[in-house]
């Protein structure tokens, strides 16, 4: 988990106001990983068997599950990692549709010009101009 925060971060760099979603397991409550995070990064860590108040990392691990591992039978763990890093730097970002994207992929997503005060829908009714 520390080095792919570690990518991530020397990749695209931390932005103001980024937040990372997490359980409560011992790798993202450790002094090294919550080191990591001083760096401009809020941790927003689900509270003790409530999954509401994390509800984007419970459904992507969720979609993880179900769509990947749940259908593989790994031999290493090294086989594992590339694996699930290939579904989620391949499949996930760059091709699978998100209902929260207006079902768009991220990349397609994220291509789209960025309008002054609006908000994405899930609904499929496009973007919302705020106030």
């Amino acid at each position: 988990m520390l080095q792919a925060l570690r990518q991530v971060l020397f990749r695209r760099g931390p932005v103001p106001g980024l937040i990372f979603h997490s359980d409560q397991g011992v790798q993202y409550a450790c002094g090294a990983f919550r080191e990591l995070l001083t760096h401009q990064i809020v941790q927003s860590m689900s509270g003790k068997g409530s999954c509401y108040d994390n509800a984007v990392a419970e459904s992507f691990f969720h979609t993880l599950k179900t769509e990947l591992v749940y259908c593989e039978y790994y031999q290493t763990r090294e086989e594992s990692r590339s694996s699930i890093f290939e579904y989620i730097e391949v499949f996930y970002n760059r091709e699978r549709r998100h209902s929260a994207l207006n079902y768009m992929s991220q990349v397609n997503f994220k291509r789209l010009p960025k309008l002054p005060n609006c908000v994405s829908t899930n609904s499929g009714e496009g973007l919302i101009e705020l106030g």
